[in-house]
């Protein structure tokens, strides 16, 4: 998916478990298929997964990003009112692969990519209850200072931009461009939350139509209220749609800002992935057609 990608192999991940953590050996290392793109998943045993990235870096700077998640992670497992991913351990490199990588817990459930829950309004309702835990929690003062999605929108017009012209001939980019015009200047009053930044399908969990996990914890932190409205566009039908916003109660400003970091996240994955993810390259499609069409 990226270039310069780390080959990361189940024999690989097999001799940095048994060499780093030896009571850990004798239990079985597998392969998880996933549509992420930032690591490489291998399930220890029945209860753990091991955490790779997959795009090389420098050795420091990743540990460092580890040890964040994993603070993220815990803060989230803190409050969460479903079940969310626990940091165990930080390995170090050797075997050949050459970067920190982490272990968590492994969570049962199916991605909502694989369930059938875009038409289910329990489980929208499920994810705003997850949404407003989060918003709930006292933020103490902080502010989003990161570059990546929850600050201002405005921030992301040259992303935009790119997206748009290398997505010519897959979508209606015309007219994508002039929804973009009018959500990126959409106003807020708010203070920034604390916020999941990705709710993808692929880190939503499901059984029986319901919401039982949330996983890929990482990013977690206070932004954009709005940032945290992207499964109406990326995941769930019409009907589903309109639970969710009536569960969360969004304003006409919040829900357009939700619509704009949809946006943004989609334009950028819809030609990146295109031939490396196809996943995530259709539910990008999926996305924003749906903001296209959005009443």
């Amino acid at each position: 998916m990226h270039p310069g990608q780390l080959d990361v192999t189940t024999d690989l991940v097999t001799r940095l478990v048994r060499s780093q953590f030896p009571a850990w050996s004798g239990l079985t290392i597998n392969p998880v298929t996933s549509h992420g793109t930032v690591n490489a998943l291998f399930r220890i045993g029945d209860d753990l997964v091991a955490r790779l990235p997959i795009e090389p870096g420098d050795p420091a700077e990743v540990r460092k990003d580890l040890e964040a998640e994993a603070d993220a992670a815990r803060r989230l497992h803190a409050i969460s009112p479903y079940p969310t991913p626990e940091p165990i351990e930080i390995g170090e490199p050797g075997e050949g692969y050459p970067l920190p990588w982490a272990v968590y817990s492994w969570l049962p459930g199916t991605i909502a990519y694989d369930a059938d829950v875009a038409g289910s309004t329990g489980f929208a309702e499920d994810l705003a209850t997850f949404v407003h835990a989060l918003r709930a929690v006292p933020t103490e003062g902080r502010v989003f200072t990161g570059s990546w999605r929850g600050g201002v929108l405005t921030t992301h017009d040259d992303y935009v931009a790119d997206g748009l012209e290398r997505s010519r001939g897959m979508i209606d980019v015309d007219a994508l461009a002039r929804l973009w015009a009018d959500l990126r200047t959409t106003p807020r009053t708010e203070p920034d939350v604390w916020a999941h930044r990705d709710l993808m399908p692929g880190n939503l969990l499901a059984e029986n139509r319901r919401l039982v996990g949330v996983i890929d914890v990482g990013t977690f932190t206070v932004a954009d209220p709005a940032i945290d409205l992207a499964p109406a566009w990326n995941l769930l039908d019409t009907a589903a749609r309109a639970a969710f916003r009536t569960a969360i109660g969004s304003d006409d400003n919040e829900w357009r800002r939700g619509m704009g970091w949809s946006f943004a996240q989609a334009i950028g994955c819809l030609w990146y992935y295109v031939e490396t993810n196809p996943v995530m390259s259709r539910t990008a499609h999926h996305t924003l057609t749906a903001l296209l069409t959005a009443e």
